[in-house]
């Protein structure tokens, strides 16, 4: 394979594989005695109460020509304002509180977090539940907010964030009409069509207790728990939403996208679509194990890391994953709530100075080439599963990581993070990695 005449650009390589897929999803049990609305709730000593209130509406909701719609919304919620109160004033009312309100909108779902000292709660949580439950709309919030979309992606995203935009490239490619295709902001040209009324009907219409699910951890009693179900549940009915989300259609053989930018570096972003995500899992667990000794996320001592910078000093870093990680260049860990039915394995290779991109490609894909065709030793697989024991812990090092993954669990159907994780590598042999690397990965 060559490539020719570049100067700085993203390589973006997408390998076609068209695996079928078998989702199995299980309903959330565990709701309250005065409410269907399904919860994690884990009521502690922490002086600290954490939220995470969570809607199962995201960008595969967003209508045809209106893309970046459900992300528009959640930001109207979380910074708009209420019916009462605007966003100024109740930015005043946190600062005292030394807290805030943010949001996270992905494909499936879209979660608001926050967190108050248990001492503050009652006026915390006055102003949050006012936000979600009685939103303010107001004309001058959602020029504010829609401006901001539209320049995330034109300067953010396209200009000031050239690995972010190489990754997010690559899922365009592989999910190529398909609901995951479009980045869960939306697009300029459809952001620019959304009106203040198609925000209005969309809250009206997704904003249910059928996709509602509400998170809590920390110093809170059952009184406020079931007074949050009894305001909660003052919001529509509503109808659970049944998908059935199709695999992604992809040509036999590589394809190869170069993103022509005026930089100092590329990066590279490569990969396709597997047929596992965390409700499989033995494959889970062994592809998550092979991915941490390949290209362990900020990892020195993954094996990609050695080969390519340590041996070569060719670039900064090189990852692997098997879950969507976005914004990895400011974080260790990923951020929970960003759970997918699908997911892709991904190589992340960053940055690279154009004169070594090249070699750089051809060095990655002939190291993944070894990794298929050998698999890993004994002495690597017991190593990198003890580590991999010990880190999932890292994940829920906070209380409100854990809650985070706790509601991952809710959502995929299994235990606790955790717990399942541990059981399923203390299971796992070499056979099975290697057979799973076999069977998702060649």
């Amino acid at each position: 394979m060559r490539i020719k005449n570049f100067t700085s650009a993203f390589f973006i390589l997408a390998l076609a594989i068209t695996p079928i897929f078998a989702q199995k999803r299980e309903n959330a049990s565990a709701k309250s005695m005065n409410s269907k609305i399904p919860t994690v709730f884990q009521p502690g000593k922490s002086p600290l109460v954490s939220f995470r209130i969570q809607f199962l509406n995201g960008s595969i909701d967003d209508p045809n020509s209106k893309e970046g719609l459900a992300s528009l919304t959640a930001a109207m919620l979380a910074q708009g304002g209420s019916k009462d109160l605007t966003y100024e004033q109740i930015v005043e009312r946190f600062y005292p509180l030394a807290t805030g309100f943010g949001w996270q909108s992905d494909k499936e779902m879209t979660t608001f977090v926050g967190a108050t000292h248990a001492d503050n709660l009652p006026k915390y949580y006055a102003l949050i539940s006012q936000m979600l439950l009685e939103p303010g709309f107001r004309q001058e919030d959602f020029s504010r907010l829609k401006d901001e979309a539209i320049n995330f992606l034109k300067t953010g995203l396209r200009q000031g964030n050239d690995e972010e935009l190489g990754k997010e490239r690559l899922y365009n490619i592989i999910y190529a009409g398909h609901p995951y295709q479009h980045h869960s902001r939306g697009t300029v040209s459809s952001l620019e069509k959304i009106t203040l009324q198609d925000v209005k009907d969309f809250y009206r219409e997704n904003y249910t207790q059928a996709n509602l699910v509400i998170g809590l951890s920390g110093g809170f009693d059952t009184n406020f728990s079931n007074q949050m179900l009894t305001d909660f549940g003052k919001l529509p009915k509503g109808a659970k939403k049944m998908r059935k989300i199709g695999t992604p259609q992809l040509a036999d053989g590589m394809k190869i996208d170069i993103v022509q930018r005026e930089t100092r570096a590329t990066a590279i972003s490569l990969g396709f679509p597997i047929a596992v995500n965390r409700t499989m899992g033995k494959d889970y667990a062994a592809l998550a194990l092979v991915t941490a000794y390949f290209g362990q996320h900020r990892s020195s001592n993954s094996y990609l890391y050695g080969r390519l910078r340590e041996l070569r000093g060719l670039n900064y870093g090189d990852y692997s994953y098997i879950e969507y990680f976005p914004r990895g260049m400011f974080q260790f860990a990923p951020d929970p709530n960003l759970a997918r039915k699908q997911q892709i394995f991904q190589i992340w290779i960053r940055p690279v100075e154009p004169k070594n991109a090249n070699f750089t490609l051809r060095a990655a894909l002939y190291e993944y080439d070894k990794l298929v065709k050998n698999g890993l030793d004994q002495k690597t697989f017991e190593e990198t599963r003890d580590f991999l024991t010990k880190y999932v812990n890292i994940l829920t090092q906070t209380k409100d990581a854990e809650l985070g993954y706790a509601l991952d669990s809710k959502y995929y159907g299994i235990p606790n993070y955790t717990d399942y994780m541990k059981e399923n590598l203390a299971k796992l042999t070499l056979a099975d990695v290697n057979n799973a690397i076999k069977k998702h990965l060649a």
